[in-house]
């Protein structure tokens, strides 16, 4: 059983993030698991809000121990790059920007007692005052000066109309995705947002499923229709098409389910052990449905999935006779925030003659890549170990910022998405 007062101590040790720091989801001590926050109940759904509307985000969490404790929360707005951009709360939320978290249950029937904490997002009788990027950042209620997570969200005026559409690349016409997208003035809401459908003006993010690591800035290609702004025909709009998802099924831990080898109980722990990963990269293309990366907490045989599903050492192996001399192995999905890091980095196992990894994750469903990150890059590639393919259905997601040149923040005008 892991001690309370370790928690703690470990919690209040942790720093403030630099003011400067590019922000990410990022969970900041071992003992917290399953962050989620998601529109609505559906963890499936996306943290993002219509400003103005009455819709609200869901936040939920695990710490692993057997006693609760206080933590706090505080919202941040950010500019189009993900820096605070030093607007003061006042300017972003009309209410409280922080507070407490109050709502939280204990596990029950699970081998590994574990905390649940939730919080309904923006709290009651507060509103955001603009769109844009938001940080939510979680700290013990009686040190605001230790992160222990922080995850994104997004509030946006849907002030345009946009189009996404996904193709065949022009360029490596077997492997490749072209993605396209199109801006064009709204005879209902564009005269009332003030919007100018001005290049210099507007920022157009790209970002292909929930990976962080090629999320492209996309330039401006040409006008359309006299109006409209086109993003295409540009380096930026190709993407390697990948494979589709690797994936895995934990909900029933009494039989083995979909690419499980065994289950196996061991000093008050589970363990799954997945069948042995492949080397795809030279494999016919199959396709194959799956979350794109997304996760979904389940337990069959029990009736409050939340609070009685439980937590499970997951074996990753991805056999190879020789260590790769040139960059490192991530497994990356929701299950490891899309980040590559050492949570999500395999290391190289000479006995086995494998890459291995354990993660440990809520029973449930998990979709995932292996994607190699080649020293010195900050992109990782499919090619190496996943293979790519032009017909994988990738989701894209392009975020639209506007900022005229009196303007004090990076105004989110549109979130579009296509899958090819």
């Amino acid at each position: 059983m892991r001690q309370s007062f370790a928690i703690f101590a470990l919690l209040l040790s942790l720093p403030l993030l630099a003011l400067c720091q590019v922000q990410k989801d990022s969970v900041r001590t071992e003992f917290i698991r399953t962050v989620i926050l998601s529109k609505g109940d559906s963890e499936l759904q996306p943290p993002v809000l219509a400003l103005g509307s009455r819709e609200r985000l869901q936040l939920s969490f695990d710490e692993l121990s057997d006693e609760s404790h206080s933590f706090r929360y505080r919202i941040t707005h950010c500019d189009a790059q993900w820096e605070p951009d030093g607007l003061e709360p006042f300017q972003y939320i009309d209410g409280f920007e922080e507070g407490t978290i109050y709502d939280f249950e204990s596990s029950f029937t699970t081998l590994m007692p574990y905390m649940h904490y939730s919080q309904r997002l923006p709290a009651e009788y507060t509103t955001f005052l603009i769109s844009g990027n938001y940080l939510l950042t979680v700290t013990p209620d009686d040190n605001p000066d230790s992160v222990v997570f922080t995850k994104r969200f997004w509030v946006t005026e849907q002030a345009i109309d946009a189009t996404v559409e996904v193709g065949r690349a022009s360029e490596g016409l077997m492997q490749n995705q072209e993605v396209k997208v199109t801006l064009e003035w709204n005879k209902d809401r564009s005269p009332r947002s003030g919007v100018v459908l001005q290049p210099q003006y507007i920022k157009v993010f790209l970002q292909q499923n929930g990976r962080l690591d090629n999320l492209r800035l996309l330039p401006f290609a040409s006008y359309s229709g006299g109006s409209a702004l086109c993003y295409q025909w540009k380096p930026e709009n190709i993407f390697p098409g990948g494979n589709t998802f690797r994936y895995f099924d934990i909900s029933n831990l009494r039989a083995t389910m979909y690419n499980i080898q065994r289950v196996e109980t061991f000093g008050g722990e589970i363990f799954a052990i997945l069948r042995p990963e492949e080397d795809r990269s030279h494999r016919n293309y199959s396709p194959t449905e799956s979350l794109n990366g997304g996760m979904k907490v389940n337990a069959r045989d029990r009736n409050n999935p939340t609070l009685e599903s439980e937590y499970v050492w997951v074996n990753f192996r991805l056999p190879r006779e020789t260590p790769f001399l040139d960059g490192n192995v991530y497994i990356v999905g929701q299950l490891t925030d899309w980040l590559l890091n050492d949570d999500s980095r395999m290391e190289w196992n000479a006995e086995y003659k494998a890459y291995t990894k354990r993660l440990e994750l809520k029973q449930g469903y998990y979709a995932y890549q292996l994607l190699f990150l080649p020293h010195g890059e900050k992109e990782a590639t499919t090619a190496t170990i996943e293979g790519d393919h032009y017909g994988t259905p990738n989701t894209y997601t392009a975020y639209i910022y506007y900022r005229a040149p009196n303007d004090i923040y990076d105004r989110l005008i549109m979130i579009r998405k296509a899958t090819n």
